[in-house]
C-alpha cells in the first residue's frame, strides 16, 4: 500500500534546522526541561507503538546518538515497563553519549532494558533478533545527520529493510533528509513515522513518500514555542480535503460562459491519445467549453471519445490564431512532438498572451528558448523535463526538489509544478506547497496529459495560478486514489482516473440556496 497521512496534521511544513531552532527556544526560553521534552516525545511514540502493534510481542529498539537515540531509549524504557519483551541495540556506542541522550541510556538501564552494544554482536546474532522481533523501532538516525549513512548504520538500515517486522520510525526514517525528502543512500522504509514539534517538509516529498508510511504528529504542547521562535515554514502541505473548498459554488443560473473555455493544442501523428486524455479530463473538471486542436487524423477518434470536446484538424500553425482568440486558457505540450508542427503550435500559444498550461514536449521546445513571457502560465514538468529546463542532471533535480521548482520558478517565471511523489508547486514570491501523497499507480504513460487538461479546466474557473495548480494536483491524486480502490495499482490507467473524477469533484459541490442567488 502506498504510504498514508495520520488525520489531523498541521498545514505547516518546516526545515530540519527551523525545527531545532524551535526546540531551542522551548527549551532556553520557556523554561522546558530538554530532558523532560525527551520524555514526551518518547511517550507518544510509545503510544503509537501500542496503538498500532498491540500484539507485537517482542520489540527490537536501534539506538544512536544524539537526541534521537535518547528518544529511542526511553522508548525501550517505556516497552520494558509495560512488560513487552524488550531488546535494545546501541549501535552507536553508549559510553560516548553526552547530555539528555545520556541520561535517557541510563534510565533504559535503570528501567531493566537489555541494552546490547553493537560491537560486541556477532551477524548470527543480529540475524536472530530481526527475525524474532515483532515490531522494530528506529531511532538511529535524527535530523542532524546529513549524506549517505555510514557504517554501521548502513547496514542497519538495509537489515530494517529485509526483516518480516514493521518499522515504526522516530521523527524521521533513518537516512532521509528531513528538510529536502533526498536519500543519498539507503534508508529506512518505515511503517509508520511519529514526528514531533514541527512537520519536516522532507516527511512529505521525494523519497520521504515512499519511506515514511503513515505520518503521525505529535506537537509536545509547543505550539507556543512555534510562533515565539520566529521560524517560518519553508511550505504548506496540500491534500484534496484541504483545498476542495477553493472552488466557488456552482448557482442554479450557472451556464457555460462562467466556467471558461479550455483550448487543448496537443497530438502530433502518433500521439492522438494526449490531446483526448487532456481534453476529456478537462471536460471532466468543470471547463464550460473545451475545444481541441489536433492533426486531422485524429479527429474521428477525438469525437467517438469525447463527443462534448469541439475538436479542430489543424495542419499548420497559421490556422490555431482564431481557436486562441476564442479561448480562455491554453493547454498546450500533450504528443506535439519536437518537430516543425509542434514549434509552430508552441509560438502561436505564446504569442496569444492568454493563460496557458505548457506541459511534455512543450516543455522541452520551451527549454531552447532565449526568453519567455511569464506573467500567466503553468509549468508542469516531470523531474528529467525540469533538469533539461534548468540544464541540469535529474539527480540534482530529486536531491532538492523544493530548490529545484524554486529555481525553475524565478528563471521561468508563472507558476511551476514539479510532478512526482510529493508534488511541488512553485509561485511567484517563492511561495511553495507540497501536495500531500503518493499512488504507485500513477506510474504510467498520459497521467500527465490528465493533469495538464484538469489544470487548465481549474484555471479557467478560478484565475489563480498557484490555487489552480495546486487543486488540480490534489484532485488528480485524490481521483488516482478512488480509481485505485477498485483496480489496484498495477492495472490503473489514465482513463480510470478521468472516470473516477465527477465522484471527486462532487464532494467539493456546495449549492447555494434560491436567496443567495
Amino acid at each position: 500500500m502506498p504510504p498514508s497521512v495520520g488525520h489531523s496534521l498541521p498545514d505547516a511544513l518546516f526545515s530540519a534546522d527551523a525545527v531545532r531552532q524551535i526546540d531551542r527556544y522551548v527549551i532556553d526560553h520557556q523554561g522546558v526541561d530538554g530532558f523532560e521534552l525527551m520524555q514526551s516525545a518518547a511517550h507518544a511514540a510509545f503510544r503509537c507503538l501500542v496503538r498500532h502493534w498491540p500484539k507485537c510481542g517482542s520489540v527490537l529498539v536501534l539506538c544512536g546518538a544524539g537526541n534521537n537515540g535518547g528518544d529511542g531509549y526511553l522508548v525501550a524504557a517505556s516497552a520494558r515497563r509495560h512488560g513487552l519483551n524488550v531488546r535494545c541495540v546501541a549501535v552507536a556506542p553508549a559510553g560516548k553519549l553526552s547530555g539528555d541522550a545520556r541520561k535517557a541510556w541510563q534510565k533504559a538501564l535503570a528501567d531493566g532494558v537489555d541494552v546490547l552494544e553493537l560491537e560486541a554482536l556477532s551477524d548470527s546474532l543480529l540475524d536472530d533478533l530481526f527475525s524474532e522481533a515483532g515490531l522494530i523501532v528506529d531511532a538511529m538516525l535524527g535530523t542532524g545527520v546529513s549524506g549517505a549513512p555510514r557504517e554501521p548504520f548502513a547496514a542497519l538500515i538495509g537489515r530494517c529493510n529485509q526483516a518480516p517486522a514493521p518499522v515504526l520510525a522516530v521523527d524521521l526514517p533513518s537516512g532521509l533528509n528531513a528538510t529536502t525528502g533526498a536519500a543519498e543512500g539507503d534508508v529506512v522504509n518505515a511503517a509508520m513515522t511519529v514526528t514531533f514539534i514541527g512537520l519536516k517538509a522532507g516527511l512529505f516529498t521525494g523519497q520521504g513518500a515512499a519511506v515514511c508510511g503513515e505520518v503521525v504528529f505529535e506537537s509536545l504542547d509547543t505550539a507556543d514555542g512555534v510562533a515565539g521562535s520566529g521560524q517560518k515554514p519553508v511550505a504548506a502541505r496540500r491534500d484534496w480535503d484541504s483545498v476542495m473548498s477553493w472552488l466557488p459554488p456552482r448557482p442554479a443560473n450557472a451556464h457555460k460562459g462562467r466556467f471558461g473555455h479550455v483550448l487543448v493544442v496537443a497530438g502530433d501523428r502518433g500521439f492522438g491519445g494526449a490531446g483526448l486524455l487532456a481534453a476529456e479530463a478537462a471536460a471532466r473538471s468543470g471547463a464550460g467549453l473545451v475545444s481541441l486542436a489536433t492533426r486531422p487524423e485524429h479527429v474521428t477518434a477525438a469525437l467517438a471519445r469525447c463527443p462534448s470536446v469541439m475538436v479542430h484538424g489543424l495542419i499548420h500553425g497559421s490556422e490555431l490564431p482564431s481557436l486562441l482568440d476564442a479561448a480562455s486558457v491554453v493547454v498546450c505540450g500533450p504528443g506535439i512532438g519536437r518537430s516543425a508542427w509542434g514549434q509552430q503550435m508552441l509560438e502561436q500559444v505564446i504569442a496569444s498572451g492568454k493563460p496557458r498550461v505548457l506541459d511534455a514536449d512543450a516543455l522541452n521546445l520551451l527549454s531552447g528558448r532565449v526568453a519567455v513571457p511569464a506573467d500567466n502560465h503553468i509549468l508542469t514538468p516531470h523531474p528529467g523535463e525540469a533538469a533539461r529546463l534548468l540544464n541540469c542532471l535529474v539527480s540534482e533535480v530529486e536531491a532538492d526538489r523544493m530548490a529545484a521548482a524554486l529555481k525553475l520558478q524565478a528563471r521561468y517565471g508563472g507558476t511551476v509544478l514539479l510532478k512526482g511523489a510529493g508534488t511541488v508547486v512553485a509561485s511567484e514570491g517563492g511561495i511553495l506547497d507540497v501536495i500531500n501523497g503518493s499512488n504507485p499507480g500513477m506510474a504510467t504513460g498520459g497521467m500527465g496529459d490528465v493533469l495538464s487538461g484538469m489544470i487548465g479546466a481549474v484555471l479557467g474557473q478560478l484565475g489563480d495560478g498557484q490555487k489552480a495548480a495546486v487543486l488540480g494536483a490534489a484532485a488528480h491524486l485524490a481521483a488516482a486514489d478512488r480509481a485505485s480502490e477498485g483496480s489496484g495499482f498495477i492495472g490503473l490507467i489514465p482513463t480510470d482516473v478521468i472516470d473516477a473524477l465527477p465522484l471527486v469533484f462532487r464532494e467539493s459541490e456546495s449549492y447555494p440556496e434560491a436567496g443567495e442567488l
